[in-house]
């Protein structure tokens, strides 16, 4: 499961990497610099703006809403690259719930996330990315087997929606489960995790017991994506009838997508 190139040292752009060199159950493995995925690349420094621009990017998608964007701003402009937004949640859909996170004193938070609360759920958050976001996941596949690659994609921490939205994807080119999952739990790094910050200035608002509370939530957790993964098969049957039903994958299709993603045979 070593993947195939040297991450960079980005300072502005976290849990950014390759996702180069993952097997497949058939015996190839993804192409290095063909699929990447990060945290989002609106606070990119100049010398990581010029990293990217070496990757020959063709699209980056985009899973913030637009209040993530107006909290974390725009992403850096790429030269020659398609930007493509695809929220995969609502601004609407938690907002007072994730409000009382950025703000909430200790009791609140314990009412709201304690006693497995939050995992609880982040769980249910993947499940319903699963059922409600067919339309959005299938275009992104489609994009990438026509014309969208090499290609990035991200959300804010590059954890949940760009983690789910890479494993779908990854599932598509057949890549092994446990290679999935590996890969998935690598945002939960030093290095890669989202930066928390709270808007409230309480003495305790950072304080052990509070961090405790809000790690469900900023862990990738592998409960979480087999929580999806539980999800398509409970709906569809298998994998292989949830990208062909759910996500309207035509067999050719998902040939063109793995003749373009992964290595020869």
């Amino acid at each position: 499961m070593t993947q195939a190139t040297t991450e960079p040292e980005l300072t502005g752009v976290r849990n950014f990497r390759d996702l180069g060199g993952l097997p497949t159950v058939d015996g190839r493995s993804v192409r290095a610099g063909r699929l990447f995925r990060s945290g989002h690349l609106a606070h990119a420094t100049p010398e990581d703006a010029t990293f990217l621009a070496t990757l020959d990017l063709h699209t980056v998608f985009d899973f913030r809403n637009e209040a993530d964007v107006r909290i974390e701003g725009a992403d850096v402009e790429l030269p020659g690259v398609t930007n493509v937004n695809i929220p995969l949640n609502d601004p609407a859909d938690g907002k007072e719930f994730w409000k009382l996170v950025r703000t909430g004193d200790l009791a609140q938070l314990h009412e709201i996330l304690g006693d497995g609360k939050a995992a609880a759920r982040m769980s249910e958050s993947y499940q319903k990315m699963i059922v409600e976001r067919t339309a959005e996941h299938s275009r992104i596949l489609h994009a990438m087997a026509e014309d969208s690659l090499p290609a990035l994609m991200h959300c804010a921490a590059g954890k949940d929606r760009a983690g789910l939205s890479i494993a779908i994807t990854l599932l598509a080119l057949g890549v092994e489960r446990e290679a999935i999952e590996a890969d998935y739990v690598k945002s939960n790094e030093p290095h890669r995790r989202y930066k928390v910050t709270r808007g409230s200035d309480a003495a305790d608002a950072m304080s052990p017991e509070v961090m405790e509370l809000l790690s469900p939530l900023f862990d990738a957790r592998v409960e979480y994506l087999r929580a999806a993964f539980d999800t398509i098969e409970g709906t569809w049957g298998s994998v292989d009838a949830y990208l062909s039903e759910g996500l309207r994958l035509a067999p050719e299709t998902r040939d063109q997508l793995r003749a373009r993603l992964l290595d020869e045979a």
